[in-house]
């Protein structure tokens, strides 16, 4: 198909594309070879049924094969791997660790062949660099010993960059308590770490001060939680169906919130046992659908803030607080 017609050169012309058959992407870019020059396009593929075309693949297949589209999009395409997970920590989505330019798995090689061939020559497996969407080169591995100066200038590599002296303190200062709990801190510990700064915690009606979780193959879970609520300590436990049920039931016996649960998801920030966990909640009230988010070694933990998190997005300022007699 080509787009040919009178005044045709005076339109821009638009294509949507869905991802029914693992065709949007091909589709999108068969259209911009025939005169469209609006790709409507999703970062990570996200869309109703199988997805949209993915803009980082859209993207980058212009960018790669300038020879075969002759076309610029303008996007600075250094910021698509921290889009893809500011996304999919907003949506609770997680991007599969194969999915094109920006799984985790995207750039690297294991086979000793492709390995080989990477060292002697970047190309024979690669056709874009991993820097130019995003990936560092460089990963640089930080732990409890390092610096705040090393700090800075790591979370600067990453394009995070600090307002003053005491938003990095703040961040330095979550960086040391990761460190104590977490051997090896890797560039998406640091991403998550600022996802959850962003995170203001001063007006929370609801705050996390203990957790314990009883967990067993011949026993229901109880899950025993300290909140605070409003400044007051409450301490109250339930049983569930498994360890995350009975968290969230023994903060509903003090939220009484009356939500409806839509997501529940957890999500490996990096590799190994000693890895955070990213988990996210959406919870829905009268129309009103929120996402918590909440990262730690513990997943348990985790759960409990992202349910917390959640639950203080829903609060409106104008509601009384909950009664807490007889709890």
């Amino acid at each position: 198909m080509c787009i040919r017609d009178r005044n045709s050169d005076k339109a821009v012309f638009s294509v949507h594309c869905h991802n029914d058959l693992g065709l949007a992407v091909a589709n999108s870019l068969s259209a911009v070879q025939a005169g469209a020059r609006q790709v409507e396009c999703t970062i990570n593929g996200l869309g109703e049924r199988a997805g949209n075309a993915a803009l980082e693949e859209i993207v980058m297949a212009v960018q790669t094969r300038a020879d075969l589209y002759e076309v610029e999009t303008a996007i600075d395409t250094k910021h698509i791997v921290s889009a893809s997970r500011l996304v999919s920590s907003i949506t609770g989505f997680p991007v599969q660790p194969n999915k094109a330019i920006v799984g985790v798995n995207a750039f690297a090689h294991e086979s000793g062949i492709h390995q080989d061939g990477i060292l002697k020559h970047r190309e024979t497996y690669e056709i874009m660099r991993a820097e130019d969407v995003g990936w560092k080169a460089n990963r640089l591995v930080l732990g409890k010993h390092s610096g705040r100066a090393a700090v800075k200038a790591r979370f600067e590599d990453l394009g995070i960059l600090f307002a003053d002296q005491d938003e990095l303190n703040v961040a330095f200062t979550r960086f040391k308590a990761l460190a104590d709990k977490k051997h090896e801190i890797y560039d998406e510990d640091l991403q998550a770490l600022m996802s959850q700064a962003g995170i203001d915690e001063a007006d929370w009606l609801y705050g996390l001060s203990t957790l314990e979780v009883n967990t067993g193959p011949n026993h229901l879970p109880k899950a025993k939680i300290a909140l605070v609520v409003d400044g007051r300590e409450v301490h109250i436990e339930s049983e569930g169906d498994g360890a995350v049920d009975a968290i969230f039931k023994a903060i509903e016996q003090v939220a009484k919130s009356d939500t409806n649960l839509e997501l529940y998801s957890v999500n490996a920030i990096t590799q190994g046992t000693e890895s955070q966990g990213e988990v996210t909640v959406r919870l829905e009230k009268s129309g009103r659908i929120v996402n918590g988010t909440g990262a730690d070694t513990d997943i348990l933990l985790a759960s409990a803030k992202a349910y917390i998190h959640a639950l203080n997005l829903l609060r409106d300022e104008g509601k009384a607080h909950p009664q807490l007699e007889g709890v």
